[in-house]
């Protein structure tokens, strides 16, 4: 399943995804699960012209640029060469072509910008959340969408309070959608029954993390991924925003 995000599909999908809104009409009532990316970015305070930040699992990387217009650089690592290749002709050129599905082999193509941002202050790197080379603590990290794409989410749960300043801020947003195409059974943080009592993966969050973070506050967010002009996935991330404790 990992090839699918090197695939020309899923590229398209995850451009549009990130940087689509306004160019395809989308289902009616569904306008607010659009920007997720620059959602998930706005749930930070706003940081200083020294602040560091990491963008991880950032896909084609809207959140790394909008993070960046909050202040200072923002550094975004995702396993996808693809997605990071797609990101950087977005920071070099400001803009980026690409075939969107329309309908069985019809297609056509749309030009999708990036924020308005001084690409200076971003950089892009391919890399593996559970491998991480050593990085300096940020003032912000956000993990979008990641955890349930990982094959030992518990273990890189375990690197954060080493990748977050004291007093700096962590967001982790995902739907939860446990599969074993991408972890195994016995490395799920929640979906499962535990001696005979259900477990959901924020208790499994909040156990794990409290340590080194305090859970500031959680809030839904949807979002909206358009394969072609008729049809389109809609889930609900639920976002967890933490502090590194003192």
């Amino acid at each position: 399943m990992a090839s699918f995000y090197e695939s020309d599909r899923a590229v398209a999908e995850y451009l549009l995804f990130h940087y689509g809104e306004g160019t395809y009409p989308v289902p009616p009532g569904s306008e607010g699960a659009l920007g997720f990316p620059a959602r998930c970015a706005a749930l930070f305070a706003p940081r200083g012209p020294e602040a560091r930040a990491l963008d991880l699992g950032c896909a084609v990387g809207r959140s790394t640029f909008e993070m960046a217009r909050q202040g200072g650089t923002v550094l975004g690592i995702d396993y996808s060469a693809r997605f990071v290749e797609a990101a950087e002709v977005l920071r070099t050129e400001g803009e980026i072509s690409v075939e969107i599905a329309e309908e069985g082999d019809l297609a056509r193509r749309v030009v999708l910008k990036r924020p308005e941002v001084d690409p200076a202050r971003v950089a892009f790197l391919r890399g593996d959340a559970l491998a991480l080379p050593d990085l300096s603590p940020f003032d912000a990290v956000l993990a979008a969408n990641l955890i349930d794409r990982l094959a030992d989410p518990a273990r890189f749960l375990a690197r954060l309070p080493a990748l977050v300043r004291p007093g700096g801020e962590l967001v982790l947003t995902s739907p939860y959608t446990w599969l074993e195409d991408y972890t195994p059974r016995d490395k799920w943080l929640g979906g499962f029954v535990r001696d005979g009592v259900p477990v959901g993966t924020r208790e499994s969050l909040e156990r794990l993390l409290a340590p080194a973070f305090e859970l500031v506050r959680a809030v839904d967010l949807p979002f909206l991924i358009r394969e072609h002009a008729r049809k389109f996935q809609w889930s609900i991330a639920e976002a967890t925003l933490w502090r590194r404790r003192e």
